[in-house]
């Protein structure tokens, strides 16, 4: 075989492979890019559940939700003055 068909053909065969693995870099990038996108929407929906669930945590953590709450189903009472005890603290030496 001449010399000058062998160089001929070892281009060949890199022009292809090269070909080749451009093709399959393009895929592989508009793959990851799909990918990305969908991760992307996910993020969104997520990041707005989370808003959803802050403003629900704090409709339920309403003072006046807790406070009914405790009347109604606990069955607590607010103590009238007589039931109050204010412990004052005493200054000693050591402090």
């Amino acid at each position: 075989m001449n010399a000058r068909v062998t160089v001929a053909l070892l281009l060949a065969a890199a022009i292809a492979v090269s070909a080749v693995a451009v093709i399959y870099s393009e895929h592989r990038s508009r793959a990851l890019f799909a990918e990305l996108q969908e991760l992307n929407r996910e993020r969104d929906a997520l990041d707005a559940e989370w808003g959803r669930l802050r403003l629900e945590q704090g409709a339920w953590a309403t003072h006046g939700r807790v406070e009914r709450l405790a009347r109604e189903e606990l069955n607590m009472i607010m103590p009238g003055q007589e039931d109050v005890v204010v412990l004052r603290r005493t200054e000693t030496a050591g402090d």
